[in-house]
């Protein structure tokens, strides 16, 4: 079983700030806890921030390993003026970079088939230059999903926004959401070791 921590809990949050703010908060923690504590357990309150230290330690690297935003909307430029061929062998690319076995599949809801490690991802990016993406293409991938026994499912925006209906469906369903930064990110990643 994979723990999955909830996306509003103070450490998810501070995986998504900037990293200086989990130091700075590490520093008031043991400020307030030299402050206030006895002597003698001051240095055990301090300590008590060591679990922000730590994902402020993952949060800097992570933001170091980022694209930096120049360079998400120079890739997202490029991936909106792609053909349809273009992009989806960069997505192809990419995701044999980071370790899966890819398929292309053809005529169906899912266009690609990612395997790695006995776990099998269906991936749809059909309407990749869509203005607004509802909730009918993350239906059609779900019950892809099923057919193939497929465990999660990625659906890849090029472009344009998701519906909120489609967004909740897509998280209670097991479908990651790839756009933007994230998009970004995946086509700029360095291979797997």
């Amino acid at each position: 079983m994979k723990f999955k921590m909830p996306p509003n809990s103070l450490f998810a949050v501070l995986l998504r700030s900037p990293w200086w703010i989990s130091f700075a908060l590490v520093g008031l923690i043991a400020l307030v806890a030299f402050a206030l504590l006895p002597a003698q357990y001051a240095v055990v309150g301090a300590l008590g921030s060591l679990p922000i230290l730590v994902v402020g330690c993952m949060a800097a690297w992570r933001q170091l390993r980022a694209p930096s935003p120049a360079r998400v909307a120079e890739t997202l430029g490029a991936v909106q003026a792609m053909p349809w061929r273009g992009f989806a062998d960069a997505l192809a690319h990419a995701w044999r970079q980071g370790g899966f076995e890819v398929q292309r599949l053809e005529g169906g809801a899912a266009d690609f088939s990612l395997a790695r490690n006995g776990s099998t991802t269906l991936a749809s990016a059909r309407r990749w230059k869509a203005a607004t993406h509802g909730m009918e293409p993350l239906r059609e991938l779900h019950t892809a999903m099923e057919q193939r026994g497929a465990t999660t499912g990625i659906y890849v925006l090029a472009q344009g926004s998701l519906s909120e209906n489609a967004r909740l469906f897509a998280r209670d369903h097991g479908i990651t959401i790839v756009q933007d930064a994230a998009l970004a990110a995946l086509l700029l990643a360095k291979p797997a070791r």
